[in-house]
């Protein structure tokens, strides 16, 4: 099953690494995405003490963080799960948050007609699934976050 998390307000760098941090820590979280607008192309003649766009750390790994954080699809298996990511969201959303479960999936699980132009015929593993932008390259926006084993 899928969830969503839709905060009150855009969510800032700091708090989304955080976020996700807790969010990958549970066992049963199987997939994270976060969703949002773009940062801006001319950030970097903003002052730096108040650019988001930059590298945050998930589960150990170093991800580029490109856009601000507005909702977050999270796939799990087990409804208990939910009271967990709930109790994390009320740690770190400060301003308020819904989590909506009215869908039976926010993240596509089966193969499309995009994803058949981005990548060919070849098999995709399933954690790619669902994760296509036919206007980017896959390296620009998608980052896989191993679980340790």
């Amino acid at each position: 099953m899928d969830i969503e998390i839709f905060p009150y307000r855009v969510l800032g760098s700091d708090t989304t690494e955080k976020l996700l941090n807790d969010l990958e820590s549970l066992e049963d979280v199987k997939r994270t995405v976060i969703h949002g607008p773009r940062f801006p192309k001319g950030e970097a003649t903003i002052p730096l003490k108040f650019r988001e766009r930059r590298v945050i750390q998930v589960n150990g790994e170093d991800v580029v963080l490109q856009v601000k954080t507005a909702r977050i699809f999270v796939e799990i298996t087990m409804e208990s799960t939910i009271d967990d990511i709930e109790e994390i969201c009320k740690e770190h959303i400060v301003h308020g948050f819904d989590i909506n479960q009215d869908r039976s999936n926010y993240i596509r699980k089966e193969k499309t007609v995009t994803d058949k132009i981005k990548y060919g015929n070849k098999e995709l593993p399933d954690e790619l699934i669902g994760m296509t932008d036919q206007y980017s390259k896959f390296d620009d926006h998608v980052n896989i976050i191993k679980k340790d084993d």
